[in-house]
């Protein structure tokens, strides 16, 4: 009975060595790391349990919620849903607040455009018109940049900075000017054309850790998977066309029928390379461009509350605030600063004091933070701009018995966490109905 290894722990490598395990096919999951989750993991920090990155999920995310019932993760317990809802505050004034009600979708996105407050008469009918056309989702091949599009459309500038740019950077973490237009309605579709539940908040009650590494590692060890950390896949064997095993960092080598790689593209790349006919994957790989995050976490007094668990900022660097109280960080604040800006020349120390500064003008009542600290993701996700799909592979290869699973590849998604899941299920699933395994193994 031989083994599927994937390689690569984070929320891809983890969902298709729970999907794997849970299907009994034996499974033995290698992270280089020390500990699991990825990028989408827990920190020590502030003298508490932070995530490496604040992180928000969403009611479409259906893949993510599948996974996390297979754990035995009941929703409630690890998320608090909430209808969407947008307050956006600006130093000038020009903020907005807009709420959608428990309507079917997407009358529910769309009456809520039509009672925003903030919004002129003229913005929210320019909103609605195009909101109506989005929802609907991309056809076609054409993918123009977000920004040209929707100029065509026509949008004036200031719906465009309002409310599609701050958007455009909160869910493909890339500039509205090259951001691909495809994606964006393809996100939007899925998230208000569908339920009216897709569009709801789904705010974290715990860090990420023991959100999905920490229950998806028990599932995997418990149906027979095995998990070792601090294991570095540095190449793949082949034999007769196809994977036969990986080698690690030390030198040994392992036996598999499947690998899956669930690594970030940028060690993928260097894997698949030196096999010629992986070379055209790695080669597209080699092409992506990447965007940052980054995350400021600020500690004030205990009683210090945001009022909602987020907040949208206008005119300023900081882009999004979230209240880590829910998540057991009471006074914690978590601004949020997507993909590239003049932000990452700043140091450390300049980036606070601006971001502090902020704050203490939107909520004059609030002190001063007592402690800070920074976190940049340099490559956070994929530059998710135009013309992206055509780069992104899918999971299979033309190398039998090799797959590749991450935020990357071809899930019709940006780079988020339920891609990352998507995938890795998609990987598994996959290698559950190929032929290539023993029949009697099912």
């Amino acid at each position: 009975m031989k083994r599927v290894i994937v390689s690569g722990g984070g929320w891809a490598g983890l969902a298709a060595a729970v999907e794997l395990a849970r299907r009994g096919i034996p499974v033995l999951l290698l992270e280089s790391a020390g500990q699991l989750g990825g990028r989408a993991r827990s920190v020590d920090i502030l003298d508490t349990r932070l995530d490496n990155g604040q992180h928000l999920m969403i009611g479409a995310y259906r893949d993510m919620l599948s996974l996390l019932k297979t754990l035995g993760v009941r929703e409630g317990d690890v998320f608090q849903r909430l209808p969407l809802e947008l307050r956006m505050q600006s130093p000038a004034g020009s903020g907005y607040h807009l709420a959608t009600p428990r309507l079917p979708a997407p009358l529910h996105l769309l009456w809520g455009l039509a009672g925003a407050r903030g919004l002129t008469v003229a913005e929210r009918r320019q909103a609605l018109r195009m909101a109506a056309g989005l929802a609907a989702g991309a056809s076609g091949n054409d993918d123009p940049p977000l920004e040209e599009f929707l100029r065509k459309s026509p949008q004036e500038n200031v719906i465009i900075k309002k409310l599609w740019e701050p958007l455009c950077l909160a869910m493909l973490n890339t500039p509205i000017g090259v951001a691909s237009s495809r994606v964006f309605r393809r996100v939007l579709r899925d998230t208000f054309a569908r339920r009216r539940r897709d569009s709801d908040l789904l705010i974290p009650r715990t860090d990420l850790g023991a959100l999905l590494p920490g229950p998806a590692h028990a599932f995997i060890t418990s149906h027979g998977g095995e998990v070792r950390l601090k294991q570095r896949v540095t190449a793949l064997q082949v034999e007769d066309g196809r994977v036969s095993g990986v080698v690690l960092a030390g030198g040994e080598a392992l036996a598999a029928e499947h690998v899956i790689l669930a690594v970030p593209d940028t060690v993928c790349q260097r894997l698949l390379a030196p096999h010629p006919p992986l070379a055209s994957i790695a080669d597209r790989l080699a092409r992506f461009r990447h965007a940052p995050i980054c995350t400021v976490y600020l500690r004030y007094p205990p009683h210090i509350r945001l009022g909602t668990p987020m907040a949208g900022l206008l005119d300023t660097t900081a882009q999004w605030v979230f209240d880590r109280r829910l998540t057991g960080n009471p006074g914690v604040m978590a601004v949020v600063i997507s993909s590239h800006g003049p932000h990452m020349a700043l140091g450390n120390d300049e980036l606070i004091a601006r971001i502090a500064s902020e704050l203490a003008t939107l909520n004059p009542a609030w002190p001063a933070p007592d402690a800070a600290q920074v976190i940049r993701e340099k490559r956070a996700t994929l530059l998710c701009h135009a013309g992206i799909d055509a780069l992104r592979p899918g999971n299979a290869t033309p190398l039998g018995g090799c797959w590749v699973a991450g935020d990357y590849t071809d899930t019709g998604y940006p780079s988020v966490l339920e891609g990352a899941v998507r995938s890795g299920l998609d990987c598994a699933r996959k290698i559950r109905e190929s032929n290539d395994l023993i029949p009697w193994l099912y």
